[in-house]
């Protein structure tokens, strides 16, 4: 991935970071740490486990168990031993950067498959030397595997509440640079656990493609949703309501943004107060009157914002016959 590329895609990046599941990102880490040791210890070794060469100098003997803290929660992982000396990886020290690295790497399989050049950057983030572009690119084969294996679980119970996002990335096709749509969705079970249920890349956001991102989502199990929480675009509704056939709900934060694009910087903190007060009505009749009172309100000074208003009034507070706990 060039600089330029890497530039595109930190806003995709980003939202994995607040949108994963942090069990699959713990999980994600501690197979990525496990590979990593393994490539080490068998360069100390001077051969891997199980085979014979001239050129061995060590052994293995077992592993040890230890809890390794990451900003993704505790991972339990299995250090290796050796007949002789020492073994302890640099990486689990505390606040080492490479835990971020690794990270890096995670999220990028996510989005477009990670490359080698990735891994090899990685590998030398830990400190490790000698390992060899075959072992680099038999790992960038593993972590790809398994973040397929993720991405493409079977999806078990119901999932009533459903996030979809996009983002425009570029990336390289066929020898050229192109902008594509990168999308996520993140929903929440009955047991309120939330999960990224998958990521696709498409060439655009037309209602074909979202077609096909859900149906996929479907065929691996999807169902129960009765809410979906998306950005206004009239190809991800009309394929929404064919698919899931739920309730859409226009994005609060997305309307926030399109809501303060309409007021000058100084009546910004107002507007953002006003809506404030009419999402904490408790009822949906109570929210309608506070919200009609509201674009009475903006209209002589703020038009185009009391016309906003009027118009994403259904969209943006469909969510208000749902549970408040919820």
């Amino acid at each position: 991935m060039t600089k330029y590329m890497l530039a595109e895609t930190v806003a995709l990046k980003a939202l994995l970071s607040d949108t994963a599941d942090h069990q699959i990102l713990a999980e994600m880490l501690g197979f990525v740490a496990d590979r990593l040791m393994a490539l080490d210890v068998d360069q100390q070794c001077g051969a891997g486990t199980h085979e014979r060469s001239t050129e061995r100098v060590n052994h293995r003997n077992g592993y040890r168990e230890r809890r390794w803290e990451t900003r993704a929660g505790t991972i339990d992982v299995q250090i290796p031993k050796l007949r002789k000396g020492t073994y302890f990886p640099e990486f689990l020290e505390p606040r080492r950067a490479s835990e971020k690295a690794m990270t890096a790497v995670i999220q990028e399989a996510y989005i477009q498959g990670v490359s080698t050049r990735s891994v090899d950057e990685l590998v030398k983030a830990m400190g490790m030397t000698g390992v060899s572009k075959s072992q680099v690119s038999r790992l960038c084969v593993e972590i790809d595997e398994r973040v397929d294996a993720v991405l493409n679980r079977p999806l078990e119970g119901e999932w009533p509440y459903l996030w979809l996002d996009a983002t425009y990335i570029k990336v390289r096709r066929s020898g050229r640079i192109v902008s594509v749509a990168a999308i996520v969705a993140v929903a929440v079970n009955t047991d309120g656990r939330r999960e990224v249920l998958g990521v696709a890349i498409e060439p655009s956001e037309a209602e074909v493609f979202w077609d096909e991102f859900l149906r996929a989502l479907a065929d691996r199990g999807l169902r129960g949703v009765k809410l979906i929480i998306a950005d206004e675009h009239k190809g991800l509704k009309a394929a929404a309501a064919k698919v899931l056939g739920a309730t859409i709900q226009r994005c609060r934060v997305h309307f926030m943004r399109n809501a303060l694009a309409c007021v000058g910087k100084k009546d910004r903190p107002i507007v953002t107060a006003a809506l404030r007060t009419a999402f904490d009505q408790d009822t949906l009749a109570e929210t309608k009157d506070h919200w009609a009172k509201l674009i009475e309100a903006f209209q002589p000074r703020h038009t185009k914002f009391a016309e906003l208003m009027l118009r994403a009034e259904d969209d943006v507070l469909s969510y208000k016959p749902f549970p408040k706990a919820h």
